[in-house]
């Protein structure tokens, strides 16, 4: 059964990349909007008998490229395709895992019950924002990890004076698989969030004063997490030689302005959504093509993903 690769507007770049590391065309499917607004999607060559896979990244804006998805998995199972698997590097609405208030969706839950619901026989993700997340998929679900191609991009500016520093609690399992690859140690800012983009930090747990932190986490949004730790540790006499890692740069909002008027080095994430235009900051990219097409492959070839799956896993900590 042949792999064919197509690709919604999410992330063209990463796309095409994977289709090259696979040695295979990008296919060619028709994703735009009518004048209303309506989408209109049409795959325009044969999928029949074919193992078709679906790059998008749901990243901004998150509805339009879940929308994408869910088409172009319809038109591919409608058009006799035996098996369509979906390669999402970044998953949107991963913080939507609860209601923290009586009267909200739980967002996560419904965009994987779309999924299955448009035929979806797979998923592949990369550093969901929580694992758990795998619970709400009816199909098998992927999850590949991007922290040991970050630790490696990071080794050759690290020191003996680095700390790896989680920006909140919730990172703090992200910070020690990190530490574990660079072998350096750990310190957690404590933070509250007093909205979706402002938050306040009230503690920081190991010792900061006179390092080099390496701030890590899963993503970057509006940068309001990452400005209220900044600050935390410049406060609390770190060296003003400061970087940070993050899997998805997202960059919305108010994040340019916010982070380039901080003391930070390079921000070093992923290309698991499309790279920031203009950026105003200095990232660097981590490439994922090497890591999707491997995966993609195995699945293909029917093998397990053990030995791609043990890289990530060898920076968690044991159980």
């Amino acid at each position: 059964m042949e792999i064919c690769l197509f690709a919604g507007n999410a992330n063209l770049p990463l796309a095409q990349a994977v289709a090259e590391r696979l040695g295979v065309g990008l296919g060619d499917a028709l994703v735009r909007r009518f004048a209303d607004g309506e989408l209109h999607v049409q795959i325009r060559e044969s999928v029949r008998g074919r193992d078709v896979v679906l790059l998008q990244p749901t990243s901004p804006p998150v509805d339009e490229h879940i929308a994408e998805l869910l088409f172009l998995a319809d038109a591919c199972r409608r058009a006799g395709a035996p098996r369509v698997t979906a390669v999402v590097p970044y998953f949107g609405y991963a913080r939507h895992d609860r209601r923290a208030s009586g009267r909200e969706p739980v967002g996560a839950r419904l965009v994987a019950d779309l999924f299955t619901t448009a035929g979806l026989s797979r998923v592949v993700a990369v550093d969901l924002h929580n694992a758990a997340l795998e619970g709400f998929f009816s199909i098998p679900l992927e999850h590949l990890s991007a922290v040991p191609l970050l630790s490696d991009a990071a080794r050759p500016w690290i020191s003996e004076r680095s700390v790896i520093v989680a920006p909140d609690l919730g990172a703090a399992k992200l910070a020690d698989r990190h530490a574990r690859l660079l072998r350096l140690p750990v310190a957690v800012v404590h933070k509250t969030r007093l909205s979706g983009e402002d938050v306040s930090v009230h503690a920081i747990t190991g010792e900061v004063r006179g390092r080099s932190p390496l701030l890590v986490d899963d993503m970057i949004s509006t940068g309001g997490t990452i400005e209220a730790a900044v600050n935390a540790l410049l406060a609390a006499g770190c060296a003003p030689d400061i970087a940070v890692i993050a899997t998805h740069g997202l960059f919305v909002g108010p994040a340019m302005a916010r982070l380039s008027a901080l003391p930070v080095r390079r921000f070093l994430v992923t290309d698991s959504v499309a790279a920031a235009t203009g950026a105003a900051i200095p990232v660097e990219l981590v490439r994922l093509d090497v890591l999707l097409a491997e995966a993609i492959r195995l699945l293909h070839d029917g093998r397990s993903l053990e030995a791609l799956l043990a890289r990530g896993e060898a920076a968690r900590p044991p159980r």
